[in-house]
């Protein structure tokens, strides 16, 4: 019989999962690429500018000043232009898109290996996506 694991353990392995993915160049450059940017005085400056920006837009919208919230959502998209345009930015955007991904994909292989571990312990077809108690309890194969 296969040893079966507790909640406990399989967290514990998690953690050391996590710690193998905050170890990887994708965050290594993550980090570094938002070192740059806390470094950067024009962008802070600008991100500053940007959120006094936000909190103004959120009150007009809630009072209902539509022409004021579309000056300052003009103001907001020019500023987020003049943010975007820096390159680490525009390479620190990217590696969080490379770090979400590596997080989907773990995420992902985890739920599709979990779930053929069930198929094929229980008799199951994977390449049919079926487990063994769908299998033998369908009326097809009774026929």
């Amino acid at each position: 019989m296969e040893k079966l694991y507790s909640k406990d353990e399989i967290i514990a392995k998690s953690r050391e999962i996590a710690h193998m993915i905050a170890n990887t160049e994708q965050v290594e450059f993550y980090k570094r690429a938002e070192a740059q940017i806390n470094e950067n005085q024009k962008v802070r400056e600008n991100i500053a500018s940007l959120k006094s920006l936000q909190k103004q837009a959120v009150n007009f919208q809630q009072y209902g000043k539509e022409r004021a919230l579309e000056i300052i959502e003009g103001k907001i998209d020019k500023i987020q232009g003049e943010i975007d345009e820096v390159p680490i930015v525009q390479e620190f955007k990217q590696s969080q898109i490379e770090v979400n991904d590596l997080l989907q994909l773990v995420s992902n292989t985890i739920a599709n290996s979990v779930t053929d571990e069930i198929m094929v312990a229980t008799g199951g077809d994977v390449r049919k996506g079926e487990t063994g108690s769908y299998i033998k309890n369908t009326t097809y194969n009774k026929l």
